[in-house]
């Protein structure tokens, strides 16, 4: 492969000559424009506006456009004259895990090939360093001008590179997000983990352009004098159409399984379990389904959707129905509570009062007659 940029990898005092190669290529089909009535082709002259003269690549030049629409001429040798010190050098100036970068940062992506023999062993070094330390290196280096930002990692036994966007390059996801808060149910949730499930992983070798190769048999068929191949009509659009989301998962598993000639059945799924405290963490692994007052979730089919609908809109008015009936009931037992107090009030007046005269009887002396 042919490099680009020759230059020198400066890790602390090693500096390991390289060759910058290009790791990527473009497969995509180009079109030319042309004269749709005579079929020339059409192309674009450089031509300046002051005097209308086309000019040649030695006469063009570069130049700052200001604020006010004044340019400001700029050679090469300005641009030579600025000190960059990673000119010829890819500056290593720090290891970091993978993880901490970024993945919107990256750019185009490079090989980094020894240049010479004496550089087959610092090169190697580094390569070897990298894999056992299981991180990346973050360097400076200049290209087309400009200094740039890039990342080292191992590739097979080659040591890759990926350009970087510098950190104020990417813009802030303002205003991306849904801004109408939506609620979303266990239920979507493991129906969702279940088609996430079914999908499984995927050979990304395994994977091709289906447009590009619809381009090029068209192509062919024209450049043999015959008409373009009617391509199939895609499925019925659904955008724009409001659906139900746990039918529309629901379906989606059962689409996968049968693509990968299983079951098509969709599997009975368990409430999510509940965080539990594990040595001060909180778990968020998922539990059996524990035996509680509240029915645990049956089967998702897509038969059941409507009678959980019922269910979820008959359940309040159940709780209302039970929660009159225990105040009716509550009230009822005070009633009768209260009735026997006073019955049995009544009845003690009564025995106090036959005792009080029995007594009064008794203690009256009787008149003796002579």
């Amino acid at each position: 492969m042919r490099s680009i940029w020759n230059g020198a990898i400066s890790f602390g005092l090693v500096s390991i000559p390289i060759k910058l190669v290009n790791a990527t290529e473009s497969h995509s089909v180009s079109f030319r424009q042309i004269h749709t009535e005579d079929g020339g082709r059409v192309r674009y002259k450089k031509v300046c506006e002051l005097d209308g003269e086309e000019l040649s690549t030695p006469e063009i030049g570069k130049a700052y456009e200001d604020a006010d629409g004044t340019m400001i001429p700029i050679t090469d040798e300005d641009l030579a004259a600025l000190p960059l010190p990673t000119a010829k050098t890819i500056e290593i100036v720090a290891f970091v895990p993978a993880g901490e970068i970024d993945p919107l940062q990256m750019d185009a992506a490079y090989y980094l090939s020894a240049n010479g023999v004496p550089a087959a062993k610092p090169y190697t070094l580094l390569r070897e360093a990298l894999k056992r330390s299981d991180k990346v290196a973050v360097a400076k280096y200049a290209l087309r001008g400009r200094e740039r930002l890039g990342m080292l990692r191992v590739v097979d036994d080659v040591i890759a590179m990926h350009g970087l966007l510098w950190p104020d390059e990417i813009r802030a996801p303002e205003g991306v997000a849904p801004e109408t808060p939506v609620a979303v149910r266990d239920a979507e949730l493991d129906l969702a983990d279940a088609l996430m499930a079914t999908l499984g992983e995927v050979d990304i070798n395994s994977l091709h352009d289906d447009y590009r190769s619809a381009v090029e048999e068209m192509i062919a068929a024209k450049a043999e004098g015959g008409e373009a191949v009617a391509a199939p009509s895609p499925g019925e659009a659904t955008g724009g159409r409001v659906i139900d989301l746990m039918a529309a998962l629901e379906s989606s598993v059962r689409a996968a399984k049968e693509a990968r000639g299983e079951d098509a059945v969709v599997t009975e799924l368990k409430p999510r379990g509940t965080p539990k405290e594990t040595g001060g963490k909180k778990s968020t692994s998922r539990t059996p389904a524990k035996k509680t007052a509240t029915p645990a979730r049956k089967s998702t089919s897509t038969a059941d959707g409507p009678a959980r609908a019922g269910a979820a809109e008959e359940a309040p008015k159940k709780a209302a129905t039970k929660k009159a009936t225990a105040k009716k009931t509550t009230a009822k037992k005070a009633t009768t509570k209260k009735t026997a107090t006073a019955k049995e009030a009544t009845t003690k007046e009564a025995t106090t009062k036959e005792a009080t005269k029995a007594a009064t009887k008794k203690s009256t002396p009787r008149k003796r007659t002579a």
